[in-house]
């Protein structure tokens, strides 16, 4: 495993099994066996409804807790929740996360960042982020925070660089995890002459090539799956490196286009909705 170090001195995987849109069976199930195969750093949210799966994912692979590096998210309607934390840590089984997040910029996101901050002193939360704070939304926050975020989460991949927002990054050494990696599985991207070109090359897919492109831009990347085959194949990215000229000739494929467009009302909507969670057992 790659490790990047964060701007307050803890280290994160480059690479890690993402849960988004997994039910809890196979979120516990990709979970067990990522970390099993080698993975040590696992994604999830409030809004994925899976943390408690994760948590007995995580029990299951037997690692230590210190083995694994857990992220997860704080949702919208739990920012004003003075519990949001430990009933965070208590769905997960525990005593701390390693990042965490507030999800979106909604509600009153100020009052979950302000969580994030305390979270942070009082050490259940070793490092924390913003996901989807793009824009005028992480220009605000960059006159409130009285701690600079260590992670922002949000799309990211070939044909969307982020290349305004790392403008910001660069200043804060913050670091930027990936979203929709894959381009939201959009065929063109994976059929990209220079993706399947290097991926002969190197004796790899056209997935792993821009998966391994990721790392080499400095991201944190978390793709998630619920078929081993392909979580074993998304970590078989450590074992080469592209070059400079193919990392140039990559960056020419920036469109600035994106594939996920949030609007003013789906902000609202998102403050509005509560997350039914796994009852405890």
């Amino acid at each position: 495993m790659e490790f990047i170090t964060l701007n307050n001195g803890s280290k994160c995987p480059v690479i890690g099994i993402g849960t988004f849109m997994l039910a809890p069976s196979d979120a516990q199930n990709s979970v067990r066996e990522a970390l099993k195969m080698g993975y040590s750093l696992v994604d999830t949210a409030n809004a994925y409804v899976n943390e408690r799966a994760v948590g007995r994912g995580i029990k299951e692979s037997g690692l230590r807790r210190d083995e694994v590096f857990i992220s997860t998210k704080l949702w919208p309607s739990e920012y004003e929740n003075p519990n949001a934390v430990e009933e965070t840590l208590e769905r997960l089984g525990l005593d701390y996360v390693d990042l965490l997040y507030i999800h979106q910029p909604a509600g009153n996101w100020l009052a979950g960042y302000r969580q994030l901050e305390k979270a942070y002193k009082e050490g259940k939360a070793k490092s924390i982020g913003i996901s989807n704070f793009e824009g005028k939304y992480i220009a605000e926050l960059e006159t409130k925070w009285e701690i600079a975020p260590q992670f922002i989460q949000v799309e990211a991949h070939p044909y969307y660089t982020q290349k305004e927002l790392r403008k910001t990054l660069d200043k804060y050494d913050i670091k930027l995890m990936s979203w929709y990696p894959l381009g939201h599985g959009d065929k063109g991207l994976l059929k990209e002459p220079v993706f399947v070109e290097l991926g002969e090359k190197y004796g790899k897919s056209p997935a792993q090539v821009i998966l391994r492109w990721h790392t080499q831009m400095g991201f944190v990347v978390i793709p998630g799956s619920k078929n081993v085959d392909h979580i074993k194949d998304n970590l078989d990215i450590i074992d080469f490196k592209l070059t400079d000229d193919e990392m140039d000739r990559i960056a020419q494929l920036d469109k600035g286009e994106r594939y996920y467009h949030r609007t003013d009302e789906q902000l609202k909507q998102f403050a509005a909705w509560r997350p039914s969670f796994e009852p405890a057992n």
